[in-house]
């Protein structure tokens, strides 16, 4: 990726909004500029400055905001907190394109997991709880969900135990999940080296975790630098690669069962708001005038999207389970 020679505002480092981070997988102080992002999704203020360890090679951002004034970029208009179908004419389209997105979960999940009445479902950074609703209704799962934000009131969350806050600071009461999914939230931690090593604990003998993030060695990392939705600053705190992944996962006593060039969110997507963010240059996206050129493009590329899985276009999965 090509560096920017933008830094943060000096206001906002004195201001206190933000910390210094040590590498986040080795605890090395010292790192080199990688790559500085803007949230290139909802147009808010702000380049966010993403290091490289100077020892194991991790990238992640720092300075970062702390924990109280990221809130603000978590709010109410946030993708994985809503459900909206504002589309006019196309919100039926709409509204089925975000429930595919669950039903890819779904598939992606009972590959390597039973699902039934009795199948205990913890979904780590749940959002708006799609996926649980999902699992909940088709299959009688037993379903808990936790998010940052609190989301308890949210319709598909109901007949689901919701936990607010940090993950690894909450207390299950000695409970283990047969399934622990992480959807799209091991990038947006604070300490996914701590996280990791709670789910192993919370997983039972025979349990499955599968993680999902964007990838950072992929072709729409490499093609759209500063613009890749990937990046998603300040929001998205560690970019991952595939061997930080998996060497992270190792590090937190578990075992990697597969590893996926691909996940159930659509690498489309990555395409359609890379090439979007690139035109924009910072001034966010118009979610709904963006319906029509979206399901366009989808059209068009639908014979090269039936290779997704075998064109390392922007997301990965990990499955895994206890070291033995």
């Amino acid at each position: 990726m090509m560096k920017s020679n933008s830094s943060l505002p000096q206001s906002d480092e004195e201001s206190g909004r933000f910390e210094i981070v040590s590498c986040l997988s080795c605890g090395e102080t010292s790192n080199r500029d990688f790559i500085f992002a803007q949230d290139d999704l909802t147009g808010k203020p702000g380049k966010f400055r993403f290091v490289k360890c100077s020892s194991c090679g991790l990238v992640y951002q720092s300075p970062r905001l702390r924990l109280d004034p990221i809130k603000e970029f978590y709010d109410n208009e946030y993708i994985a907190h809503r459900r909206k179908t504002n589309g006019g004419w196309l919100a039926p389209l709409l509204s089925w394109v975000l429930d595919g997105v669950e039903r890819r979960k779904e598939r992606l999940t009972r590959r390597y997991a039973q699902i039934r009445t009795a199948t205990e479902v913890l979904d780590v950074g749940c959002g708006a709880g799609g996926f649980l609703q999902r699992l909940r209704e088709r299959h009688g799962a037993k379903t808990t969900g936790l998010d940052f934000k609190d989301l308890s009131g949210h319709p598909s969350l109901v007949g689901s135990r919701f936990y607010c806050g940090i993950f690894y600071e909450q207390n299950f009461n000695g409970k283990r999940f047969d399934l622990i999914t992480m959807w799209h939230f091991l990038e947006h931690d604070y300490d996914p080296a701590q996280s990791l090593a709670t789910a192993g604990e919370l997983l039972a003998d025979d349990g499955r975790l599968i993680i999902e993030v964007p990838r950072l060695d992929s072709r729409t990392a490499a093609w759209f630098g500063d613009r890749w939705p990937g990046l998603q600053a300040p929001q998205h705190t560690i970019l991952f690669d595939r061997e930080h992944l998996e060497k992270m996962a190792k590090s937190a006593g578990l075992q990697v069962v597969e590893y996926l060039p691909y996940g159930a969110f659509p690498a489309y997507y990555y395409l359609f708001t890379g090439v979007a963010f690139k035109l924009l240059r910072g001034r966010g996206l118009n979610v709904r005038r963006a319906l029509l050129p979206y399901f366009l493009g989808q059209v068009l590329l639908f014979p090269v999207m039936l290779f997704e899985r075998k064109l390392n276009l922007a997301m990965q999965t990990i499955v895994c389970r206890k070291a033995s």
